[in-house]
């Protein structure tokens, strides 16, 4: 069991950038891979981006492609979620979460720890 804490979120300005953190704890190695995930209101929970626990291999959904960057610094049990151009439609709570194996997925089912959540917000 991992127990999984956002932060980094926050009102920021179309176009202006955010740096979110999900800081892990309850697990000694980082074995494990992580995702990050959003749900805007009276939408569903969608994959934005997942990194293997070794953090060199990634995948982003296409709407966040060359804007957002996922990465992990496995001696701080951190995720990172760097996000840059964000537009109105990035408005969500994100979310991190880990999973009981080493690799990465698209699929929330995937993952067995949650955090409780980020909201972000995107002034047009």
């Amino acid at each position: 069991q991992v127990r999984l804490v956002e932060s980094g979120g926050g009102l920021v300005q179309a176009g202006g950038s955010l740096k979110l953190s999900c800081a892990a704890s309850g697990r000694t190695r980082s074995n494990y891979g992580m995702g990050w995930f959003r749900q805007a209101p009276g939408k569903e929970r969608e994959f934005v981006a997942t990194v293997d626990w070794s953090g060199d291999s990634t995948f982003y959904a296409d709407s966040v492609k060359g804007r957002f960057t996922i990465s992990r610094d496995n001696a701080k049990n951190t995720a990172y979620l760097q996000m840059n151009s964000l537009k109105p439609e990035d408005m969500a709570v994100y979310y991190c979460a880990a999973r009981n194996s080493p690799n990465g997925s698209i699929r929330s089912i995937d993952y067995a720890n949650w955090g409780q959540g980020t909201q972000v917000t995107v002034a047009s």
